[in-house]
């Protein structure tokens, strides 16, 4: 009677068996050295700043897009026409009456909530006034550091102005009684809150939250072509700058 072993058996599936994990290995090794080819970037390492490129739709266009540098990103964001737009808006409808309410001057120190990129930021120093600080959850240098607004890193009454020109600052914060708090303790005696809220908040809720001060001028203002409210509140207390400190 002729035949194999199972010995004999044995080995020649267990030879098979090696002959096809060879071949299957050497099968995945080129389909990943062809996706290798095909989709991996990796570009020379650079500075992480943000960049104004449209979100990458691959990894490939994540890794070869252009990144600025704050000092560039800067210009271009001011040769926007939205940028302008609310430049000249808050030059115009915003700064004016706090500087006729004498709570805004080129030597007073500013503090912008909600900042954003910058745009308030920029426009006041634009309106000579040197000394603002910007801050907002994310940094966006060179105007805008990242702080908490319901624990701003600044002693009490470090400035004498805090302004925010975005209506969802306040309505749309988590606690806006601790916001509200955060920014009466940061501001001196005699100064001043100023706040962009949507037209069609009740106004009674900002005395309510801003415990410590008392509204001296609310009226409405364009800001992007979008009607807002803005509210003007005063620190208890009284505080008069000098006129020739006055911004003309």
């Amino acid at each position: 009677m002729s035949g194999h072993s199972p010995p004999a058996m044995d080995r020649r599936v267990q030879r098979l068996a090696r002959r096809v994990s060879i071949a299957l290995a050497a099968a995945a090794t080129l389909c990943l050295a062809y996706l290798f080819r095909h989709t991996s970037c990796f570009p020379a390492p650079e500075p992480l700043t943000l960049s104004l490129a449209p979100f990458p739709r691959t990894s490939c266009d994540a890794a070869a897009r252009r990144v600025l540098p704050p000092d560039r990103r800067l210009a271009k964001l001011r040769s926007s026409s939205r940028w302008r737009r609310r430049s000249a808006s808050l030059a115009a409808s915003v700064f004016p009456p706090l500087r006729r309410l004498r709570l805004l001057a080129g030597s007073s120190r500013v503090l912008c909530l909600a900042a954003g990129a910058g745009n308030a930021v920029d426009a006041l120093n634009a309106a000579g006034v040197t000394e603002v600080t910007g801050i907002d959850l994310v940094d966006f240098p060179p105007l805008v550091r990242r702080a908490d607004p319901h624990r701003l890193p600044f002693p009490d009454g470090a400035f004498d102005l805090v302004f925010s020109d975005d209506p969802a600052g306040f309505s749309g914060a988590l606690f806006p009684s601790r916001l509200a708090a955060e920014a009466e303790r940061s501001v001196r005696l005699g100064g001043a809150i100023a706040v962009a809220v949507d037209r069609q908040l009740d106004t009674a809720v900002i005395p309510a939250l801003f415990k410590r001060s008392r509204v001296v001028d609310t009226r409405a203002v364009t800001l992007d072509g979008s009607q807002v409210r803005l509210l003007i509140l005063q620190s208890n207390g009284t505080h008069h700058l000098e006129p020739a400190a006055l911004l003309a």
